[in-house]
């Protein structure tokens, strides 16, 4: 206690020091000249045009930075102390660990001063640079007040930045303490590891152990009688009866937990294929019921006897790893039953053989249960300081048995594999067991344990079996996890359930960007859980959460390149500020093709040009956004550009020019969506314009492709530029004996009996050409809507074709005419001739598809 008050006085009269020698300095900044004190003041000021300016008065430092500053300086005391511990002696990894401790809130009070002291620095210097340069020689002075405003200003930005250059100072010698610790640990961690003791063969190792069984045994008889001594202080028949109902609690608990989890959590053999998220939530039902109430069991005895106080402090650390290694046994037991279900085989999550999961249940209980023993005997091993030789011996037997049962374990699988592969009999598809590389792995473990008993290593042997428990331990509830993760979060979102029906109902999401988000979200959760595995697996390697997180805020926060700093996490908000701006593009896009759009007047070309120039614009603000958060300005994104402008020239050059292309269709409008044009060999409607290309369905409902290049330099027939009017043709071939005026009135009047015919401009039939057997008609009429125009160029034939039957034009020989209304049919089977056969065949061979 009297060093700690040193120390603290010792920091006090440190800090008053420096608080004092800053008081001095700034109160002889703020103090006059004692010459221009001295001097007589004139009784009135004589003007002069080339008076000097003004002195700039003196700048009191402001409450806040003295405020910071002082946090500084307790901060720099408290490290140099604790650089003086580490210079001083040897420290053990608990006191490390301790000033490692203390280091991290020092650490993150600097980097909250030097947060806090940022924007007023910058605001500082955005207000100094309002003023401008300063005049040079040669140039008129500026007025007084320029002046005395200008002295502030540079007083603030000196005192904001030094105070900065102070925190960074301090946040780098923390650091670099921080560090300091970590190295000093694992190079503990390493030397205590590799620490090499006699051979569990040595004569002398048993000979030693021999000569320190007497002091043993009296060193137990001395903490047994103390033990009995504090026992018979302390017991009362109070303390008795809570001691008593406490162990029968916990026995009670962890008896009936083998009865809790199956009455709770049904696993029904008869149940062939249960569905994957009911075999979830069973292992977790099995494991929380089966492992917690024997954990609870624990923790009520360790409370009684703690509160008790019966036992000597030496003696209680062997009670705690007793009743830890109970509580451990118990969860081993209901991971594995969990996860492997012996009893219950459908209900496996992991497929493998009945006899494979008896037997791994059966050895890892027994490799628990050892382990556990171990653990005791070398806490009781503590607690009567017992010797060396007995410490070592007592972990070289435990790691040799463990090694043993691990390597039993593998035999029986691998006779198992032997066995299989020289069954005869009908071919079964194997089921997942311990293969090969498992095998070899297993192997190398039971290898590294026993060589390394043998070779005096026994500390490495130790580390080797508690970390092969850890982390197939640590695994184990990684894959469960990862299991859970896939189906609540994934699969909540992939399937049709109440989750997904309600955000597809209130959001609108399409059930395919559900299906993206949920495989997105369960990817990020399997992230997070391998990277909170890999910390654990770490932990006892003397990698702590803190040196992983040190050297991720490092990458996280970047480093500086020139004056532009290069930050992981800079990247990650910049794409997530363009991901906003996007989406918040698409849906207004949306809402105008939905909702606002289809309420006005305008023709759905223009209204396709108003929702890609919303596109545009979007996405260019969200990327201007983006890029200004990274730091580039626009002068930076201007010289990037005229770097790219020759790959643009030669590599893009296409590109660019659909991209123009495309916006000049937008703009100018020569072709809308829902257009019928002609390009090249290809006609079709206009379905969409995009940045590059344009799509163009033809009338086999196939798409066309067509670079915006090409609609903009190359020749295109826009049959609905002006209006939706359509001109339709119908041709038809008669033999030369007709009548032309009779024909010419029967086409006319089958085009004004449609009703779909424009009455202005009126239909008319144009005498086309003769030839040897045939004169040729067309009929030229137009529809309001090119649409319709096959159709009703279809309708034409048929009416022409029926009106033809009814005059006796063209009809074969031997064939009697449609009768005329109220006419009898009349025979004229004695007229022969082949021009009407002729004019049928041109007909048809002249008729659309």
């Amino acid at each position: 206690m009297k060093s700690i008050g040193m120390k603290r006085l010792l920091g006090a009269v440190i800090l008053a020091c420096g608080l004092g020698s800053a008081g001095i300095g700034w109160a002889q900044q703020a103090q006059p000249a004692p010459q221009a004190q001295s001097q007589p003041q004139p009784a009135a000021p004589q003007p002069s045009a080339a008076a000097p300016p003004a002195a700039a008065p003196a700048v009191t430092v402001s409450a806040e930075t003295k405020a910071a500053r002082a946090k500084l300086d307790g901060y720099q005391a408290d490290l140099d102390q604790k650089e003086l511990a580490l210079q001083g002696r040897t420290l053990s990894d608990a006191d490390l660990q301790n000033l490692r401790l203390q280091i991290e809130p020092v650490i993150a009070s600097i980097r909250s001063v030097i947060d806090e002291q940022a924007p007023r620095l910058e605001a500082s210097r955005q207000r100094l640079s309002q003023l401008g340069p300063k005049p040079a020689s040669g140039q008129p002075e500026e007025s007084s007040d320029v002046a005395r405003d200008r002295a502030e200003r540079e007083a603030a930005v000196a005192e904001l930045d030094e105070t900065q250059r102070l925190g960074r100072a301090l946040l780098v010698q923390a650091e670099q303490l921080n560090t300091q610790i970590g190295d000093l640990r694992r190079a503990g961690f390493t030397r205590a590891l590799f620490e090499q003791s006699d051979s569990i063969f040595s004569p002398s190792l048993w000979m030693n152990v021999v000569q320190a069984i007497p002091r043993e045994l009296r060193a137990q008889r001395i903490v047994f009688s103390d033990a009995l001594d504090q026992a018979g202080r302390s017991l009362s028949l109070g303390v008795l009866l809570m001691l008593g109902l406490t162990v029968g609690i916990a026995i009670a608990l962890y008896v009936g937990r083998r009865s809790i989890a199956p009455r709770l959590v049904r696993r029904d053999p008869a149940i062939i294929d249960p569905l994957h998220r009911n075999k979830l939530l069973a292992a977790v039902g099995v494991l929380v019921l089966s492992a917690g109430p024997a954990i609870a069991g624990s923790w009520i005895v360790w409370v009684a006897f703690d509160s008790a106080d019966i036992a000597p402090p030496r003696l209680e650390q062997v009670m705690a790893a007793f009743l830890r290694g109970l509580a451990f046994i118990a969860f081993v037991r209901a991971l594995i039953d969990a996860i492997l279900a012996p009893d219950h085989t459908t209900w496996r999550l992991i497929p493998v053989r009945n006899e494979s999961a008896t037997r791994i249940m059966s050895f890892a209980i027994t490799l628990a249960t050892i382990i556990v023993v171990g653990k005791v005997i070398e806490s009781f091993n503590a607690a009567i300081a017992a010797a060396l030789p007995i410490t070592v011996i007592t972990r070289a037997v435990f790691a040799l048995a463990v090694a043993l049962v691990l390597a039993e374990l593998l035999r029986r699988f691998a006779a198992r594999a032997n066995q299989d592969e020289t069954c005869l009999g009908p071919y079964m598809a194997p089921e997942v067991d311990i293969g090969g590389p498992l095998r070899s792995l297993g192997w190398f473990i039971v290898a590294v344990i026993i060589g390394s008993v043998l070779g005096g290593y026994t500390a490495l042997a130790s580390f080797v079996v508690d970390q092969t428990i850890w982390i197939t331990i640590v695994i184990a509830m990684l894959i469960l996890c990862i299991a859970l993760a896939d189906e609540f979060i994934g699969g909540s979102l992939r399937s049709q359930s109440r989750l997904s029906t309600t955000l597809q109902a209130n959001t609108g999401i399409r059930r395919r960007s559900l299906e993206q988000i949920g495989v997105l979200a369960s990817g990020v959760a399997r992230l997070a859980l391998i990277i909170i595995a890999l910390l654990l697996v770490l932990l006892p390697w003397g990698i702590e959460s803190t040196d992983v997180t040190g050297s991720l805020r490092a990458l996280f926060f970047g480093f500086s390149v020139g004056d532009l700093n290069i930050s992981l996490s800079s990247v990650l908000i910049a794409a997530m500020l363009f991901t906003v701006g996007f989406t918040v593009t698409r849906v207004i896009q949306r809402w105008l093709d939905n909702t606002f759009l289809p309420a006005t007047d305008l023709d759905a070309g223009l209204r396709n040009s108003i929702r890609t120039a919303a596109g545009y614009v979007g996405i260019i603000t969200a990327g201007v956004v983006a890029f200004t958060y990274l730091g580039l300005s626009l002068e930076r994104i201007t010289i990037v550009a005229g770097a790219l402008s020759v790959g643009i020239g030669f590599g893009l050059q296409s590109i660019v020019n659909n991209f123009i292309s495309g916006l000049i269709l937008l703009w100018e409008r020569p072709i809308r969506v829902g257009d019928l044009v002609v390009v090249g060999d290809g006609e079709g409607y206009v379905r969409r314009i995009n940045v590059r290309s344009t799509e163009i369905q033809t009338f086999d409902r196939s798409t066309l492709i067509v670079p915006n290049s090409n609609l903009i330099s190359g020749i295109v027939r826009n049959r609905v530029r002006n209006d939706r009017v359509g001109r339709v043709i119908v041709s038809i071939p008669v033999p030369r004996a007709t009548d032309p005026d009779v024909m010419a009135e029967l086409m006319k009047r089958a085009a004004l009996a449609h009703r779909e015919i424009m009455s202005e401009p009126n239909p008319r039939v144009v005498f086309k050409k003769v030839t040897e057997n045939t004169i040729d008609f067309d009929l030229v009429c137009f529809v309001d809507d090119i649409d319709s125009a096959g159709r009703v160029s279809s309708d034409l034939y048929f009416e022409v074709f029926r009106e033809m039957r009814k005059a006796g034009i063209g009809v074969p020989p031997g064939a009697v005419p449609a009768p005329e209304e109220n006419e009898e049919p009349r025979d004229d089977s004695s007229k022969k001739g082949g021009e009407e056969d002729e004019t049928l065949t041109l007909l048809k061979d002249k008729s659309p598809a």
